[in-house]
């Protein structure tokens, strides 16, 4: 069955950095788009960014551009987001998908604040 496992938030200050990771199983990684999403506390989901399979092309919202950087190890079916100059507005809980239709993860808690 698909599984998707998602670490590395935590607790930031305001411009900090973290990565987060998705380990993948249960399925070809290296066959799907791959996306990442979010949910702020009261708010709906939200699209974060896309990579396609073999990584040659990303998308992200207009939010998080230029700021936050997906990137994907189809040898180690494990996709990653890079974030930078964090918000307290990129307070969320993130989750990797499958696409943007698909399974999540669990996700993990990303806070961002002074």
């Amino acid at each position: 069955q698909v599984q998707l496992v998602e670490s590395g938030g935590g607790l930031v200050q305001p411009g900090g950095s973290l990565r987060l990771s998705c380990a993948a199983s249960g399925f070809t990684f290296s066959s799907y788009i791959m996306t990442w999403v979010r949910q702020a506390p009261g708010k709906e989901l939200e699209w974060v960014s896309d990579i396609w399979p073999t990584g040659g092309v990303t998308s992200y919202a207009d939010s998080v551009k230029g700021r936050f950087t997906i990137t994907r190890n189809n040898a180690q079916n494990t996709l990653y987001l890079q974030m930078s100059s964090l918000r307290p507005e990129d307070t969320a809980v993130y989750y990797c998908a499958r696409g943007r239709n698909g399974p999540r993860g669990q996700g993990t808690q990303v806070t961002v604040s002074s």
